[in-house]
């Protein structure tokens, strides 16, 4: 599946992977298309058989703050919207860490991954233990190895403490760490904290104040202190800027970095992304960059591509959401830029024509898409002129092999003596593209 990799009228931010017995799952967030606000009152999980990544299925609702007709709500003491939960695996019971916006956090249990999981109880602590008033901003937890829990958070400032293996819920007494990770440069911790044990080392992945980036920073306690290690991703490259928030997972012996990105022109519509990476013998993980890969190597250009997978938009184009079945790129205006990485053509091109077919929605306006390679500033293959109306243009290009980067730059075709008068104003929307032989 490319990214998103999730059907593309999902919108699961905050996303934590999980891997239990044969399948992946990923717990979340849910934002709504078009929101003008954050998340909302209930937890849904998708999971996908490790054999098969390109097969994902809804579990649908796991856990909820407000009645619906299908079901109850799952808190009687507050209706606020669910952000940002973690689920672990204890002695054959999963626990979910629930931050409920404004409100005390909750841990709730089932006997499956997939839930649905039943109210178990707040967090039960005395007042010196309670780092952050009982709410547990983005609570990442980790189940040791030596059967101890500690659970991670914080919103503007890094929190841990450890909790109760006997009952999940329960501080410790004592168990305080304030600033785990410290606000101070070059760690700059801001919220969304995820805890991984990777090879005998602890790994703490979080939004610091830049907080497009999700940081890293590594120890070898559960209590640190952790060195800081840099930034394994960064969704604001290239992209419409907003906040992040994932974790690590490895899912048959390859490492995946898990976070979101934006839509509709907000940072409140987000959608969960993924990215190999690569973790170095001394620990490190280089920087990837974000693509439209997903879980696959390559992507096929002689399929139908949706534009929306795009990985690179620049010159306040944006991607939206008409309904479940129209997800464009609109406020396409001249100079912006459209990337997709990366597309696999082949090697077996011998010989003929290739063309290019764009399916978009037109603007009354005319512009000539040209069609780079290998960058925003590549080879240029081809120009498309895309007119006024909706409809399918085509034009040919050069034959391509091999595997490369694909970019669509707008630009204004009126260049007659009132082109003045043109600039800014929105040329096409763009829905689907495909490359044929």
């Amino acid at each position: 599946m490319a990214n998103p990799y999730l059907p593309l009228c999902e919108y699961i931010p905050d996303g934590e992977p999980r891997v239990f017995n044969d399948r992946v799952y990923i717990y979340g967030s849910h934002d709504r298309a078009g929101s003008d606000s954050f998340c909302d009152y209930r937890l849904k999980v998708w999971s996908a058989p490790l054999d098969n990544l390109n097969k994902w299925v809804c579990h649908g609702d796991i856990f909820v703050t407000v009645d619906s007709p299908d079901r109850p709500s799952d808190t009687d003491y507050t209706h606020n919207p669910l952000y940002a939960p973690d689920v672990v695996e204890k002695d054959g019971k999963y626990y979910l860490y629930c931050y409920i916006f404004d409100s005390k956090g909750c841990v709730a249990v089932s006997d499956k991954p997939e839930g649905s999981f039943k109210f178990l109880s707040c967090y039960d602590y005395d007042p010196q233990d309670g780092g952050d008033d009982g709410i547990l901003n983005d609570p990442g937890v980790l189940v040791n190895d030596d059967g101890r829990v500690y659970v991670y958070y914080g919103f503007e400032r890094s929190n841990m403490n450890e909790l109760d293996p006997n009952d999940m819920h329960t501080v410790l007494k004592g168990s305080l760490h304030w600033d785990v990770i410290p606000q101070d440069e070059p760690f700059e911790f801001f919220e969304a904290s995820s805890i991984r044990k990777i090879n005998g080392t602890y790994y703490l992945i979080y939004s610091p104040r830049k907080g497009s980036r999700l940081a890293y920073a590594t120890s070898s306690s559960p209590t640190g202190p952790f060195e800081y290690r840099g930034y394994i991703v960064d969704n604001s490259e290239d992209y419409p800027r907003g906040n992040n928030h994932g974790s690590l997972c490895c899912i048959n012996g390859q490492w995946y970095i898990f976070y979101h990105r934006m839509t509709n022109g907000t940072i409140t519509s987000r959608r969960d992304c993924v990215e190999r990476v690569e973790i170095l013998p001394d620990g490190t993980i280089p920087k990837v960059e974000m693509t439209s890969l997903g879980f696959e190597e390559s992507l096929c250009p002689y399929y139908p591509t949706a534009a929306q997978i795009a990985c690179v938009l620049k010159g306040g184009c944006y991607i939206t959401e008409k309904n479940p079945f129209s997800g464009i790129i609109t406020a396409i205006k001249s100079g912006c830029i459209i990337g997709y990485k990366y597309f696999d053509f082949g090697d077996d091109f011998t010989g003929g024509k290739m063309k290019l077919s764009m399916l978009v929605l037109g603007c009354g306006a005319s512009s000539d898409v040209h069609i780079m390679i290998d960058g925003e500033d590549g080879e240029e293959i081809g120009v498309c002129r895309v007119g006024e109306d909706d409809g399918i243009y085509t034009t040919d290009v050069k034959c391509v092999t091999g595997r490369h980067s694909l970019y669509f730059r707008a630009d204004e075709a009126c260049a007659g003596w009132f082109a003045d008068m043109f600039k800014g104003r929105q040329l096409f929307e763009l829905k689907e593209f495909v490359f044929i032989k």
